[in-house]
């Protein structure tokens, strides 16, 4: 009889120890995980103020959460889990006054808005 509880209880262990993503296991394969919205830099230095909702669903493509509540909000998500290494999250936010484009916040930065640094000062 105890012969089976062993059994079982190692048998348990070896079921639940290979369903724990942090071991790593030879020969495993993982797969990249990609979700939501794919977006370039070269698409946000297309966003200019003042473009209605179709040429900004044009450029950046269907927002992947466009609120009922907040209309004039769209948010664009995208997350990587690659197999190996680590999670990458990105996020825009896309905010418009009645149908053009007011602004937007999020990772991205559009490149003409990215100056220089001055030299410092001796």
């Amino acid at each position: 009889m105890q012969k089976h509880v062993q059994r079982l209880f190692l048998a348990t262990s070896l079921l639940l120890l290979a369903g724990c993503q942090y071991f790593q296991f030879p020969g495993v394969y993982k797969i990249d995980i990609q979700q939501g919205n794919i977006v370039t830099q070269e698409m946000i230095d297309q966003l200019k103020p003042g473009m209605t909702k179709r040429q900004v669903r044009y450029v950046m493509g269907t927002p992947l959460i466009e609120d009922t509540f907040n209309p004039n909000r769209w948010d664009y998500y995208y997350s990587m889990a690659p197999g190996k290494g680590e999670l990458v999250k990105e996020r825009v936010s896309i905010y418009f006054e009645g149908d053009s484009l007011s602004y937007f916040s999020g990772d991205y930065t559009p490149s003409a808005a990215v100056t220089p640094e001055a030299p410092a000062a001796e």
